[in-house]
């Protein structure tokens, strides 16, 4: 059993009318008790599980392909497949199963697939009549044989025989010959006759038909019959653009034979397949399954020939890589690589795995980076292509590579950042290019894909990775664009105008969007390098800046950014949002638009509703404090007037809560540290109050923003504060409207958590005082 006699794939077809490897193993025919007779059994040659156990019945159409393959259905809709490894193991397998059936081994069908529809008339037929009587093969009866043959497609029984026959007699040559003959004598009607005669063979389905019309020395043929349609005025020349256009290059000298003619084959085949059939009705779509299986083995084996051929492939990676190549001979290997990951498509997750480790250990990755970085557009476009192969197959495996990078080479030739570049950089005015590597750039940097249990440090490393050396490629524009927004800002004061910095370019724009939809991406899902990268370069004032822009889907885009931050409920961002006054954009925004109901009315409207529902209190004061004046008018929707109530609903909760703890002011101390050992206390044990979590995200950085606070603080403890509204900066843009609480010396500690600078000033106790407030 372990010779290779008896390996073979076991493949079923699924509703795609495509093959699924379902594994490889060693068959045997042997007698299965609970299938009751012989059966077919693959065992997988890895670990000898069952791959399939197969009844040979005595009624089933078994059918012998090219050699090596058997196929049969064994219900409607589930075809199996058996691809042998040798022929000398498909032979004796078929043997076994002709034995079975009764079947003399020579035929290439062990049974007619009949129909309920006409088993009764075949039931009728004479015992000598197995074959169809073609008419002999000559001009006059040209019309009668194309009768025969479009008659027949409709039943299963006569498409067989009328199969056999044309084998049996070596009928197609005789009919190409006489297309040569029609041809030279310019016999039009014979010509068209042989179109149909042709198409309604191909239509038979039979893989041994196939073997013969495409054989070297007769698919030019074939193809000129189908050149000759009845519905063209004149005829088309696909033998002139197979021939003369289409060119056959070889990057490297193929020296074996063998593969040269399956190459040639497949590629002529798929033309007649592609280009010069009809696209099949619903009731011919079955007509040519073979022909599909046809080109399907034929480029496995092509790549499997390709891919074993190791002197080959490193010959063509080596000019690849080599600075002395002439640029239209890289091209050409570019375009080979292309077409080989292309073909490699056709193969099973298993051999697709074996595939991609071959080009990776030849070096396809340093080599991609190589001509990514190249002025060439088609070598560039053609190297993303076979980029997105490798990505889309094993993101983990160029995630390891270019972590690897740092330690021999420049941050600007690294891989990502060349992928990056050429994003940014893309000419095409729609930024297809562009389009297609930010989503390979979102593959790479998505956790969800780095959650490989063999390497459980990947998700830290590789964004570590990214943030330090990748995130200012890939921000650089946006930067870049929003760079002036401060010095203009007091010339802009008021006005309604197109903010100059904003891009006013349609292209720019557009990649200003795609970079904001990969950093939306990032907030989503990357937690603390994100929010590091965004409090350090203030990142969300900058993409603000584009709320300005005269392009709606821009604005939008940065909209969904701040919705995005604001979704996550983390009072790390409330805080940086209040400190830096980040909606005055974002209201102005909704100002200029007026009356107008349109999505970024709607989408603006949408992000302080979410506030208000979700109850966010910081945020809650510091837009009715801030901005209420500017926004009481807005009666539309109830949104803002439902802000204000939520502010002074907390208000009154407050002052009900100063009540309780006002004491003597001689025992002022004693009363602050009970109450901040309470509120530690309850806080503990609070399952209401929802908190975002700075000591885990943040642990450095949250100590030392703590300690910077308690030295601005010290002191001030126990005196009283003034109850003034954060109005805490240059950047606040309307007065207050909230009326001031009269409140004792305790005002500091326990005031609303909306008083941003107030806390500032005065905190210096556990963080958790603001949670507690808010519960």
């Amino acid at each position: 059993m372990s010779d290779t006699r008896r390996r073979v794939k076991v493949y079923t077809l699924n509703e795609d009318r495509q093959w699924d490897d379902r594994g490889t193993g060693h068959v045997s025919s042997t007698f299965i008790e609970r299938q009751k007779g012989i059966s077919l059994l693959v065992r997988a040659e890895s670990d000898g599980s069952i791959l399939l156990e197969s009844r040979i019945s005595p009624n089933t159409a078994y059918q012998k392909q090219q050699d090596t393959l058997i196929v049969w259905s064994e219900a409607e809709n589930y075809d199996l497949a058996l691809s042998f490894q040798e022929k000398a193991g498909c032979d004796e397998i078929w043997e076994k199963i002709c034995q079975v059936q009764g079947k003399d081994p020579a035929v290439e069908i062990t049974q007619d697939p009949i129909d309920e529809s006409e088993e009764e008339r075949f039931e009728e037929l004479p015992e000598t009549s197995h074959l169809v009587d073609l008419p002999p093969c000559e001009l006059a009866k040209l019309d009668e044989i194309a009768d025969l043959v479009t008659s027949v497609l409709s039943s299963p029984i006569r498409r067989e025989k009328l199969a056999l026959a044309l084998m049996s007699e070596g009928y197609i040559r005789k009919l190409l010959q006489l297309f040569q003959a029609c041809e030279d004598l310019d016999n039009r009607e014979g010509l068209h006759h042989l179109y149909e005669i042709v198409r309604g063979v191909l239509f038979l389905n039979k893989a041994a038909l196939f073997e013969v019309m495409f054989s070297d020395d007769c698919i030019m043929d074939v193809v000129g019959c189908l050149e000759y349609d009845p519905a063209l005025v004149q005829p088309k020349r696909h033998r002139e653009f197979l021939t003369k256009t289409a060119k056959f290059k070889e990057v490297i000298p193929i020296t074996d034979s063998e593969l040269r003619q399956k190459i040639h084959q497949t590629y002529r085949v798929q033309y007649i397949q592609d280009i010069i059939l009809p696209t099949p009705s619903v009731f011919e779509e079955n007509f040519l399954s073979t022909l599909t299986s046809f080109i399907f083995f034929n480029k496995v084996e092509i790549v499997s020939m390709l891919q074993e051929d190791e002197k080959f492939l490193t010959e063509v990676f080596a000019q690849l890589t080599d600075e002395g190549t002439e640029d239209g001979k890289r091209r050409e290997l570019v375009n080979f690589f292309k077409e080989f990951c292309a073909f490699s498509q056709t193969l099973q997750p298993q051999n697709r795995d074996a595939f991609f480790k071959t080009l990776a250990n030849l070096g396809i990755l340093p080599a991609l980076e190589i001509v990514m970085g190249m002025d060439d557009l088609q070598v560039r476009a053609a190297a993303t292509d076979i980029f997105s192969y490798l990505v889309e197959f094993s993101p983990s495996m160029v995630r390891e590579f270019v972590m690897q990078e740092p330690q021999q080479t420049d941050d600007d030739v690294l891989l990502i950042n060349v992928v990056i570049k050429q994003m940014i950089c893309d000419t095409d005015p729609e930024l297809g290019g562009a389009v297609q590597l930010m989503g390979l750039l979102r593959t790479l940097i998505d956790p969800e894909n780095m959650l490989a249990p063999t390497n459980k440090t990947e998700k830290t490393e590789f964004l570590s990775f990214f943030y330090k050396y990748c995130m200012h490629v890939l921000t650089a524009p946006l930067l870049a664009n929003t760079a002036e927004d401060r010095a203009n800002k007091d010339s802009l004061e008021g006005s309604t105008k197109i903010n100059p910095v904003c891009p006013d370019n349609f292209q720019t724009a557009q990649l200003l969007a795609l970079i904001l939809e990969l950093l939306t991406f990032c907030v989503e899902h990357h937690t603390y390098h994100i929010k590091n990268y965004i409090m350090t370069k203030d990142l969300l004032r900058r993409v603000l800046v584009l709320m300005n822009s005269k392009h709606t889907f821009l604005a939008l885009c940065a909209l969904r950014f701040m919705r995005r931050i604001i979704g996550l409920k983390d009072e790390f961002y409330n805080r940086y949002i209040i400190k830096g006054n980040l909606f005055e954009p974002v209201i102005n925004a909704l100002l200029d638009n007026g009356t107008r109901y349109n999505l970024l009315n709607s989408a603006i409207i949408e992000l302080f509703e979410f506030i208000k529902v979700e109850d966010i209190k910081s945020l809650i004061a510091h837009i009715v404090d801030n901005f209420y004046k500017a926004l009481e008018s807005i009666e539309y929707v109830q949104t803002f007037k439902g802000l204000k109530t939520r502010y002074e609903q907390e208000k009154d909760r407050q002052s009900q809560k100063l009540s309780r703890y006002r004491r003597d002011a001689r025992s002022l101390e004693d009363d602050e540290e009970m109450w901040f050992n309470e509120d530690e206390d309850d806080d503990e044990g609070d399952p209401v109050m929802e908190k975002s979590k700075p000591e885990e995200d943040f642990p450095e950085s949250y100590g030392k923003y703590m300690e910077a606070k308690k030295g601005a603080a010290n002191g001030t403890n126990g005196k009283p504060v003034p109850a003034a509204t954060p109005s805490a900066g240059p950047n606040s843009a309307s007065p207050k409207t909230a009326a001031p609480v009269t409140k004792t010396g305790l005002v500091g500690l326990v005031d609303y958590p909306d008083d941003e600078d107030e806390e500032e000033e005065e905190e210096e106790e556990s963080p958790r005082k603001r949670p507690r407030l808010g519960s």
